[in-house]
């Protein structure tokens, strides 16, 4: 992979722990943790522990009319029913956080969250810049 990419794919994965951490401290207690998830803060990765996992997922953009970019994804590690507004509310504050982040985190790249059927991405410019 190209060293830029990396460096890309790691600076996206420190703004996902930031909207993890923005997701637990709001709604954290809204669902019981599913009892295999271990508990907040108990492991080096926030994806891997606590209420939420906050994930950028790479899709390629096959069948998509935004075509590639990341997907804000939100998965409640939960045994209870999230009913779909609720997970619908969950998944457009992630965004929003993204969104108002993006610019912080890539200074000069044209990125913006656009809605992509039922999920937010992350579209713009992925390039690499001059070798």
């Amino acid at each position: 992979m190209h060293p830029k990419t990396v460096a890309f794919d790691k600076q996206l994965q420190v703004l996902f722990d930031e909207v993890d951490e923005f997701l637990e401290n709001e709604w954290g207690g809204a669902f019981n943790l599913h009892p295999n998830r271990p508990a907040r803060g108990t492991t080096s990765s926030p994806d891997m522990d606590g209420l939420f996992e906050v994930a950028p997922d790479f899709s390629p953009g096959f069948g998509s009319e935004r075509g590639r970019g990341y997907l804000v994804s939100v998965r409640p590690a939960t045994l209870d029913a999230v009913p779909p507004a609720q997970f619908e509310f969950l998944m457009a504050e992630a965004a929003a956080f993204v969104a108002r982040s993006l610019p912080a985190y890539f200074p000069g790249r044209d990125l913006r969250v656009v809605r992509d059927g039922k999920r937010f991405k992350i579209i713009g410019d992925f390039s690499l810049g001059e070798a």
